[in-house]
Formats: C-alpha cells, structure tokens, sequence
C-alpha cells in the first residue's frame, strides 16, 4: 500500500510582516497587565467601582464597540479585494475603515470633554484613574491606526499593492483587528461588568 501524499504540509504564515506580530504581542501584554491591574484594584475597592462605573455612558461606549467591529470587517473586506487584485476596492474598504475609526475618536473625544468639564481628573479617584488611563492609551492605538490604515490605502490607490504582493495590507489589518480585539475586552470591562 503506497503512503498517501500529504501534499502542501507547510503551515500558513501569520498574515502581515512578523515584525506586526511582536509589536501586536507586546501590546496585548502591556493591555493584558493594564487589565488585570484593573482587575485587582476593582476587587479592593468593588463599591468605588461599581458607583463611578455607573457615570459612563455606556450608549456612546456599545456604539464605538459596533463601530470597530464594523471597521475590522471593512478591513477584512480591503484583505479579500486585494487578494482579488482588486486595489481600487481594497482603497476603497480601507478609507471606511478609517472612517470609522473617526466616529470612535470623535464619540471618545465628546466622552473625555465630558469627563474634562466635570472636573474629572486622573487623581480624582482609582476608577477615574484606571478608566481615563485605559481608554486613552486605546485611544492612541486607534488614531495609530489609522494612520497605518491611511499608509496602506494610499499605497493601494499608488497599486503597490497586487494579489502577490500585499504584505502591507495584511499587516495593517492584523494591527486594527489588534484595536478592536482590545476594545471588545475593555468595553465590557470597565463600562458593564459589575
């Protein structure tokens, strides 16, 4: 009986550059330690948590959730168009992608100004504390984003991109979806969970 070809038995890359991958690793544990220091001052301080929690506004914050997520899948849209050789279309999924990215900055922004004219401070107690530090430094990952998103729409509309040749696109996909993966942990972590 002859041995059954496996055929291609490599295993599939890491979609983007290896490099994304480290910088995305290092990020979620620095975002994993933020959690779980999150995670034991609240289990001290449980009524703290629980009362100031409730001045959120959990509207504005389930809406960015829908907006990333929406943003993420035009990502993976701009992935499959370009694969397609399709760089117009990849373009195009990219800039909506970026478009969402913007109603979360501007949603957020209206959420800090509001925060900012009630006097709310880093030191004004350790909930503000973590909720203010959380969320800004997801902040800054979201415009890095899209600034990474604009790089690679703008090579895809300059068709440096094809279906061989679209490591970029991948790479800055991985890195939105890395954006979105931690706001889906932080929504329900600081703004719902009780």
């Amino acid at each position: 009986m002859a041995a059954r070809s496996s055929g291609n038995t490599a295993a599939r890359p890491l979609p983007g550059d290896l490099a994304i991958w480290f910088f995305i690793l290092a990020e979620l544990l620095v975002f994993g330690v933020f959690f779980l220091a999150y995670a034991f001052a609240r289990a001290g301080h449980v009524e703290l948590f629980d009362h100031y929690q409730q001045t959120l506004d959990r509207t504005s914050g389930a809406v960015n959730t829908l907006v990333l997520i929406t943003s993420s899948w035009f990502v993976v849209n701009a992935v499959s168009a370009i694969r397609a050789n399709r760089a117009d279309l990849c373009t195009r999924w990219l800039l909506a992608a970026m478009g969402g990215g913007a109603v979360f900055v501007a949603i957020k922004l209206h959420e800090f100004m509001a925060k900012a004219e009630a006097g709310i401070t880093l030191s004004t107690n350790t909930f503000y504390m973590f909720y203010l530090s959380l969320t800004f430094f997801h902040f800054m990952h979201v415009l890095m984003g899209m600034v990474i998103l604009g790089f690679v729409a703008a090579k895809a509309y300059r068709g440096d991109y094809d279906a061989d040749h679209h490591t970029g696109v991948e790479t800055g996909a991985s890195y939105w979806h890395m954006v979105d993966l931690v706001w889906i942990v932080l929504f329900p972590l600081v703004y719902v969970m009780h």
